[in-house]
């Protein structure tokens, strides 16, 4: 019974040992990106194109690039930037190391064009981000009232 407990603590701590080490990040030099994402939401789409907005936060030394966005809600997902209030395709937007990328209105964002339905609000859209270094990161985005714009913190 005892030597049990003495490889139970032993396998705690080195399992604990690895979780910690794994989070623990190098903001001077490189280090891998650590990436979550927070604040996800679509406004309810009013034609057959919609917008998605979201913020990716990097914890980590490294920064990334989102490359693509895919969606069982259309074929046709892009990203977009807003400059002079004028909107454009892009082929990537930065995820700086220890910052974040804010998708936002009136500023860049995700657009889906050709919508296979229209979302209600209240119902979840998913949606894949694809990144130049992390894996992809799967997020649900609520759907909003229309005119949902969250304040800013």
């Amino acid at each position: 019974m005892n030597r049990r407990r003495t490889a139970l603590a032993g396998v705690l701590a080195l399992t604990t040992g690895l979780t910690l080490a794994g989070c623990s990040s190098d903001s001077g030099s490189g280090g891998e990106p650590e990436l979550k994402v927070v604040g996800a939401f679509m406004p309810q789409p009013v034609s057959d194109m919609a917008a998605g907005f979201l913020v990716v936060q990097n914890s980590g030394g490294t920064a990334d690039r989102l490359t693509s966005v895919t969606s069982p809600l259309s074929d046709d997902v892009t990203i977009h930037e807003t400059k002079n209030q004028k909107m454009r395709e892009v082929s990537s937007f930065e995820v700086p190391a220890n910052g974040e990328l804010d998708l936002e209105r009136g500023g860049n964002h995700i657009m889906f064009m050709k919508l296979k339905q229209k979302p209600k609000q209240g119902e979840k859209v998913s949606v894949e981000l694809h990144f130049e270094k992390a894996g992809p990161i799967t997020v649900d985005l609520p759907v909003k009232e229309t005119t949902h714009n969250p304040k800013k913190q």
